[in-house]
């Protein structure tokens, strides 16, 4: 997969460009079942990083033409945060190989980023109310 063009979703299967419009990404996804939360921001449930279940969400800027900006990757419930984390940087790895940087987050838990040609991905716990994990991919 060439980040710098897009991501791949394993299940359903398909390839979600960069320069994508909300209403592109609704004709890729043919049916598959998404929300969208508001303007700007669609969700829906899917696999990728190689085998991984989760909530993907498509986060979209007015000012870079109504395009893709942003996946945000997350879980409908995080009853174990350890096991979560362990999770994701599993397949995170195993997608993007070892982190570009590693430092001592909050809560806890490392933060992590790649940075690779064309994206950002981040890897991170804060406390929000609690500990909230993020996981996203950023276009650059």
């Amino acid at each position: 997969m060439d980040i710098s063009r897009g991501f791949q979703i394993e299940y359903p299967r398909v390839f979600i460009p960069w320069k994508i419009s909300e209403a592109e990404l609704l004709q890729v996804l043919d049916g598959h079942p998404s929300r969208l939360v508001t303007h700007g921001y669609i969700t829906t449930h899917c696999i990728s990083l190689d085998g991984l279940p989760h909530e993907l969400g498509f986060h979209f800027h007015p000012r870079e033409g109504g395009t893709l900006i942003e996946f945000e990757f997350f879980r409908t419930s995080y009853t174990d945060h350890t096991g979560s984390f362990q999770e994701f940087q599993q397949h995170l790895e195993t997608k993007f190989g070892q982190p570009t940087n590693t430092s001592l987050g909050s809560v806890g838990f490392p933060s992590h980023s790649w940075c690779l040609p064309g994206a950002e991905v981040v890897h991170y716990v804060y406390d929000r109310f609690g500990p909230e994990e993020h996981v996203r991919i950023k276009k650059r």
